[in-house]
């Protein structure tokens, strides 16, 4: 099957392989603060689905030099102009704080010689004018990507998850970071409670109509301490099997645009957390069973 793989997309882009760092810049969520709930979303963890990031009591540099450290420790031999990085602010709501605050944050990754790119992970009801504007400024010093946690079109799932926003939030979000000629990213879970295969694919094809240039392919994990997982132990609901999930992701990609560039197409939640689904927690095993039925 043709498609188009984010490794693919960095290398045509930038010329070589590129690795992603995640920074946590110290933000919180109105969906925890109190603006919309104190709650958060029923399947965020307690580091605001920011588990892999650096720590976030370091400053944005040190933070890619801790990550430039562990990617350098793995894959010793550089190319001849050293290895390139996105900065990716993923912890909370990126984009939740004054734009002074943003500005500082974002700038320091971006003069980072090492950094090609920046991508910012944010829910599409915290993106007003001003931090647009911002974001257009800097979108013309280095690449800034925008990905916007929908996870569902359908609005009985919007509110058990506790999204906290209506999908025409999302439809206005997109349509603003393009008119910025911002790149945008789009997070989808596949395998929330209640939502049959057909609608987790019409939640698919959604977001390639959309008009995105990229898109995240998550199962849904199932973290220790979360009120999804008190659902999932009091059995509410199963997760899917590794089986229904490879044949799931092989029906999203058929129906998304061909130039729209699959960013993820599993995810995996941190072991030590990891409730359910167990097999995610084998990445390799699942990357295999994956590319073995999309080379068919």
């Amino acid at each position: 099957m043709k498609y188009r793989s984010l490794n693919s997309y960095l290398q045509d882009t930038f010329g070589q392989k590129v690795y992603k760092i995640s920074i946590d810049g110290g933000f919180t969520c109105p969906n925890r603060d109190g603006t919309i709930d104190t709650s958060g979303c029923i399947f965020c963890s307690a580091g605001g689905s920011g588990d892999f990031a650096e720590d976030r009591r370091l400053s944005v540099t040190e933070q890619i030099e801790q990550g430039k450290k562990r990617v350098e420790a793995k894959m010793p031999k550089k190319p001849e102009n050293g290895n390139k990085y996105i900065a990716y602010f993923q912890a909370f709501t990126n984009t939740y704080a004054p734009v002074s605050r943003l500005r500082e944050l974002y700038a320091e990754a971006i003069e980072h010689p090492d950094v090609v790119a920046v991508s910012i992970g944010t829910r599409p009801d915290c993106l007003p004018e001003e931090t647009l504007d911002l974001l257009s400024e800097l979108n013309a010093v280095k690449p800034i990507w925008v990905e916007l946690g929908l996870q569902t079109i359908h609005e009985k799932s919007a509110e058990y998850i506790r999204r906290g926003y209506p999908l025409q939030v999302y439809d206005e979000a997109v349509r603003n970071l393009q008119g910025k000629n911002i790149e945008v990213i789009t997070h989808v879970i596949l395998g929330l409670p209640g939502e049959s295969r057909e609608e987790m694919l019409e939640t698919v094809k959604y977001v390639g109509a959309s008009g995105v240039q990229g898109i995240k392919l998550q199962l849904l994990h199932v973290i220790e301490g979360t009120d999804l997982a008190k659902d999932y132990e009091a059995e509410h609901f199963k997760c899917m099997t590794m089986e229904e999930y490879v044949e799931l992701i092989h029906d999203a990609i058929e129906v998304l645009p061909e130039d729209i560039v699959i960013h993820r197409m599993t995810g995996d939640g941190a072991k030590k957390t990891l409730v359910a689904p167990m097999w995610s927690g084998d990445k390799k095993r699942v990357l295999n069973a994956l590319n073995k039925r999309l080379s068919n």
